[in-house]
C-alpha cells in the first residue's frame, strides 16, 4: 500500500475513537438532561449507561473471529453504522427503555471497531503493532477530554445538550464517506502449511493460571477508570462541592493526563520498565491516588488526582494487560483478546448497576468503592510480577 493511502487510512481510523471517547462519557456529562427527559433520576441513567457494556459484551468475541474472515473495513463500516442510531436517538426518545436498547447498540458499534480497527492497524504497521494500538487510546481520550468542555459551553450558553450528540453523528457520518475510498490491508489468514509459532516453554498450569490473573485484570483494569469517568463529575458537585462546570474541568484534566499516560507507556515499557513492573508501578499510582481523593475531598487534591489517575489508570496499562497474555498464546492472539476484552466489557455493564445502587444512599462511597477494586488490581500485579520471576516449574509442555 503507498504511503499516502496508508496514512489517510490510518487517520479515518484514529477519528472514529474521538467519537468513541465521547461516547465513553457522553451519557454521564448529560446526566441531569437526560434525566429530566426521561423522568428519572441518576441512579436510573445509570442504569442506562450499563447497557453499553451489555452490547460490547453480546458481539466482541465473534466480531472478532468474523473480522479475520471478511476484513476489517466492513466491521469498521459497520461500527459507524450502529453507533448513528444511539447518537441521534438518544435525544429524542423518552423512555429508558428504548435508550437502553439504543445503548446496547453503542456497545455493539464499540467491539464492531474495535474488531476491525485493531487488526487492520496490526497490519498497516506491522513493525510497530503496539505503538499503532496504544495510540487508538490516546484518540479516545481526546474525544474524553473534549466532550466535557463542549458540554459545558453548552451549559454556558443555555444550548440545547442535544448538540453534543448531533457533533459526534456528524463526525461519524462525514468519516464513513471518507472511509469509502480508503485501501485497507489485505488480511492475512492462517494456512495449513504456515509455519506453527513455537510455542513458550512454559507448562500448561503454569501459563493457565497466569492467563486466568490477567482475565481478572482486564475486569479490574477497566473498572478502575470506568468508575472515574462515569462519576467524577457527579462527585465533583455533590461530594467536594464544586460548581458544574469546575466539576466537568475534573474530568478534562482527567482525560487529559490519560492522553499524557500514553505518551508516557510508549516511552517507559522495555526501555526502563519491563511490562510486568510497570503494571505494577501504574497499579500502585492508581491506589494511592484514589485513597487520597476519597479521603481527602477537596478541590486541590482532585485536580492533581483526575491527572493522576488520567496518567495511571487509563495511560495504557489496560493494553499492557493484553499484550502481557498475548504473549502466553501467540499463536492465539484473537481469541486471548476476545476473552481479555470480553472481561473489561463485563466490568463497563457490571460497574453502572452496583454504582447505581451505591448513589441512592451516597456517592462518596462510590470512590471508597472504587479504592476497593484498585487493591484487586494491585493484587493482580504483584501476582503476574511474581509468578514471572519465580523459577518455572516442570510441567507438561502447552501443544499451540
Amino acid at each position: 500500500m503507498a504511503t499516502r493511502q496508508r496514512w489517510l487510512t490510518t487517520i479515518s481510523l484514529y477519528v472514529n475513537y474521538i467519537v468513541y471517547g465521547m461516547a465513553i462519557v457522553i451519557l454521564a456529562q448529560n446526566m441531569a438532561s437526560l434525566g429530566h427527559q426521561w423522568h428519572v433520576g441518576a441512579a436510573e441513567v445509570s442504569y442506562v449507561i450499563s447497557s453499553l457494556g451489555i452490547g460490547h459484551l453480546l458481539v466482541l468475541y465473534v466480531a472478532g473471529v468474523l473480522s479475520d474472515r471478511w476484513g476489517g473495513k466492513l466491521f469498521v463500516n459497520l461500527g459507524i453504522l450502529t453507533y448513528l442510531p444511539f447518537f441521534i436517538g438518544i435525544v429524542f426518545c423518552r423512555s429508558t427503555v428504548v435508550a437502553y436498547a439504543l445503548g446496547v447498540l453503542a456497545g455493539m458499534a464499540n467491539s464492531f471497531l474495535d474488531a476491525g480497527t485493531y487488526p487492520t492497524l496490526m497490519e498497516l504497521y506491522p513493525r510497530h503493532e503496539a505503538s499503532a494500538n496504544i495510540l487508538i487510546k490516546a484518540f479516545s481520550s481526546v474525544g474524553e477530554l473534549s466532550l466535557p468542555l463542549i458540554v459545558a459551553a453548552l451549559d454556558g450558553v443555555h444550548g440545547w445538550y442535544g448538540w453534543s450528540f448531533m457533533l459526534g453523528a456528524a463526525i461519524l457520518i462525514a468519516n464513513l464517506i471518507f472511509l469509502q475510498w480508503r485501501q485497507f490491508p489485505a488480511r492475512q489468514r492462517a494456512t495449513a502449511t504456515a509455519t506453527p509459532v513455537a510455542a513458550p516453554t512454559r507448562p500448561v498450569r503454569w501459563r493457565t493460571l497466569q492467563a486466568v490473573i490477567l482475565t481478572i485484570f482486564g475486569y479490574v483494569g477497566m473498572a478502575t477508570f470506568y468508575l472515574i469517568s462515569q462519576w467524577l463529575t457527579e462527585y465533583g458537585t455533590d461530594v467536594v462541592h464544586l460548581s458544574l462546570l469546575r466539576a466537568r474541568l475534573l474530568v478534562s484534566v482527567y482525560s487529559a493526563g490519560s492522553i499524557l499516560g500514553v505518551l508516557l507507556t510508549a516511552l517507559v515499557v522495555n526501555r526502563w520498565l519491563k511490562p510486568a513492573w510497570f503494571m505494577l508501578v501504574d497499579t500502585v499510582v492508581s491506589l494511592l491516588t484514589l485513597v487520597a481523593m476519597a479521603a481527602l475531598p477537596v478541590f486541590g487534591v482532585m485536580f492533581a488526582g483526575s491527572l493522576i489517575i488520567g496518567i495511571s489508570a487509563t495511560g495504557g496499562v489496560l493494553q499492557i494487560g493484553l499484550t502481557l497474555m498475548s504473549d502466553l498464546y501467540p499463536a492465539h492472539k484473537g481469541r486471548v483478546l476476545g476473552i481479555y476484552y470480553t472481561a473489561s466489557g463485563l466490568a463497563s455493564f457490571t460497574i453502572p448497576l452496583v454504582t447505581g445502587g451505591l448513589a441512592k444512599t451516597s456517592i462518596h462511597q462510590i470512590m471508597w468503592f472504587d479504592v476497593g477494586v484498585a487493591v484487586l488490581g494491585v493484587l493482580c500485579a504483584v501476582a503476574i510480577l511474581m509468578l514471572k520471576r519465580a523459577p518455572q516449574p516442570v510441567g507438561q509442555l502447552v501443544d499451540d
